[in-house]
C-alpha cells in the first residue's frame, strides 16, 4: 500500500488507512471500518456552502470555511476529513454543453437543460475544454488543494456519466426510445460518454493533486477511490444494462481503483446480477427510496 500523506485533521490516518486497505482487500484487522464525526466541543459551524455559491460565489471564502469546519469536527474510526466541491449531479452534462438551470426557491437544487434533438448533430461527444465552468470547477480544485495540503482531502466531481451523462443531455424518456429504435447511435453516443471519463478522472486527479495527498468519498485510499452510478438504469432492460452501462462501469472502475457503487431506487434491483457480477464495482450502497426504508 502507498503510504499515506499525514493530514493535520486525522492524525491517526496511518492507522486509518490499514483498515481501509484491508476492507479493500476483502479483509477485516479486528474488526469493521466505521465513519463517525461529531463536532468538537466549542465548535460553532460556519455557513456550508451549496451548489449555487460554489457556481457564483467567492472560491476563497467557501474554502475558507470548509476548513474550518472541518477543523472543528471530530473524524472517528476510519472516518477522512474531505470536501465536496461539487456544482451538482448534473455537471458532467453542463461540462459537455448542457445548460445548468437553478430552482429560484434553493440554493442547492439544479439540473442540466437537454440539448441533443437528434444524435447525429451532435455526436461526438466532447469534454468542453474551455467552457467557463469546468475551467472554474479546475480553478476550484487547484484552490482547494493548496489550502487543504497538510489538512484535508479534496473528493471527486458527482460522477453522474456513462448512460446518466446521454440521459443529462437528450433527456430520460427520449433515451428510453432510442435505446430501442436507434441503437446503433448509442453505441456510438456511449463510446464518446466513456472517452470523456478519463478526461475528467485525469484533469480532477491532477488539479485536487489527489495522488499526492490520497482519495476519499466517503471511502478513502491513497491509491485511489470514487463513487460510481448509473440512475438511468432504473429504466433499462438487463441485456441493455449489460450491454451499455456495465462496460462502461468496468472501464471506469479501472481508473477509480476502489469504487463504490451508488445503487438507487428498488428498480435498479434489476441489475443485480450484472451488478454483483462485475469487475471493480467493489462495495455496493442502496438507496431504495422515500418510503422503502433506510440506505444499506
Amino acid at each position: 500500500m502507498k503510504k499515506p500523506a499525514p493530514m493535520s485533521f486525522k492524525p491517526d490516518l496511518a492507522e486509518a488507512a490499514k483498515r481501509w486497505e484491508a476492507y479493500w482487500q476483502g479483509e477485516m484487522i479486528d474488526r469493521p471500518v466505521v465513519w463517525v464525526t461529531a463536532p468538537r466541543k466549542g465548535h460553532i459551524p460556519v455557513h456550508r456552502y451549496g451548489y449555487r455559491e460554489k457556481v457564483f460565489g467567492n472560491l476563497d471564502e467557501i474554502i475558507d470555511n470548509a476548513i474550518y469546519n472541518a477543523g472543528g469536527t471530530f473524524y472517528g474510526g476510519e472516518a477522512v476529513p474531505a470536501y465536496f466541491p461539487s456544482f451538482g449531479p448534473d455537471e458532467v452534462a453542463v461540462f459537455c454543453g448542457a445548460e445548468l438551470c437553478w430552482n429560484d426557491h434553493s440554493s442547492n437544487t439544479n439540473w442540466s437543460k437537454p440539448y441533443v434533438d437528434n444524435w447525429e448533430d451532435v455526436l461526438p461527444l466532447k469534454l468542453q475544454q474551455d467552457h467557463p465552468l469546468w475551467q472554474r470547477m479546475l480553478e476550484f480544485y487547484r484552490k482547494a488543494a493548496e489550502k487543504m495540503s497538510g489538512k484535508m482531502l479534496v473528493m471527486p466531481l458527482d460522477l453522474h456519466t456513462n448512460m446518466d451523462l446521454l440521459a443529462a443531455i437528450r433527456s430520460p424518456e427520449k433515451l428510453c426510445m432510442d435505446l430501442l429504435d436507434v441503437p446503433e447511435l448509442i453505441d456510438r453516443a456511449m463510446a464518446d460518454a466513456r472517452s470523456v471519463f478519463p478526461q475528467l478522472w485525469n484533469a480532477i486527479v491532477k488539479a485536487g493533486r489527489m495522488e499526492e495527498n490520497g482519495y476519499a468519498n466517503n471511502t478513502y485510499s491513497p491509491e485511489g477511490a470514487a463513487v460510481l452510478q448509473c440512475d438511468f438504469s432504473c429504466m433499462m432492460s438487463p441485456d441493455d444494462f449489460r450491454r451499455w452501462v456495465l462496460p462502461a462501469l468496468e472501464e471506469e472502475a479501472e481508473y477509480v481503483k476502489h469504487v463504490v457503487y451508488h445503487w438507487d431506487g428498488l428498480k435498479a434491483l434489476l441489475h443485480k446480477d450484472a451488478v454483483i457480477e462485475s469487475k471493480g464495482l467493489h462495495t455496493m450502497a442502496f438507496v431504495p427510496g422515500t418510503g422503502h426504508g433506510a440506505h444499506i
